[in-house]
């Protein structure tokens, strides 16, 4: 069946970027998916809950089993507003704002991430330490400042292009600076 395909593929994509990010435990991941563009269709125009199920079914449980805060980000009808865990939110003081997403009105990932949250919160803004774009959903807003592209070898979910970031902090100073060896996330 194709959504274990979808299952399976955001799974290996989400693994290969938490390889690469260096993500510690408490840190945002950031996922925009479109489902219709995962069924070849025009975003926001073929939405499909089976399809957004099998992508969070591939994703949140690799999350969870490194302690990462999973931020799902709702479609243009919603600003692009962001469920979380309420522990997550208050972790990082964003504050609730008073929306439940749906399949027309937030998308159907958004959905099914608020369905399977023990207490989920939409919010209108995060920094994310890295994200995943599924189908061109433009993450970009919610990453810290310096997004540096990961290239994994998923290219694709069903016919959604996948995109992956991580974050680091920004070289300032110029050429009297001196800065810290190593990957700083």
């Amino acid at each position: 069946m194709q959504y274990e395909a979808f299952k399976e593929s955001a799974a290996a994509a989400a693994r290969e970027l938490l390889g690469a990010a260096h993500l510690k435990k408490g840190d945002l991941f950031v996922v925009g998916c479109s489902s219709s563009e995962i069924l070849g269709r025009h975003i926001g125009k073929g939405s499909s809950p089976e399809a957004a199920a099998a992508v969070l079914e591939g994703i949140l449980p690799i999350l969870q089993e490194n302690g990462i805060y999973l931020a799902a980000q709702c479609c243009e009808h919603l600003n692009r507003a962001l469920i979380l865990e309420r522990e997550a939110a208050e972790k990082y003081g964003y504050e609730p704002v008073n929306v439940c997403p749906w399949e027309h009105g937030g998308g159907s990932f958004a959905t099914a991430a608020y369905g399977a949250f023990s207490d989920p919160v939409a919010v209108e803004h995060i920094r994310a330490h890295a994200g995943m774009d599924i189908g061109d959903t433009l993450i970009g807003m919610h990453l810290r400042d310096v997004a540096v592209p990961v290239r994994v070898c998923v290219k694709k979910i069903g016919e959604a292009s996948v995109v992956c970031a991580r974050t680091r902090p920004k070289f300032i100073g110029g050429e009297r600076a001196r800065y810290v060896g190593g990957d700083l996330r």
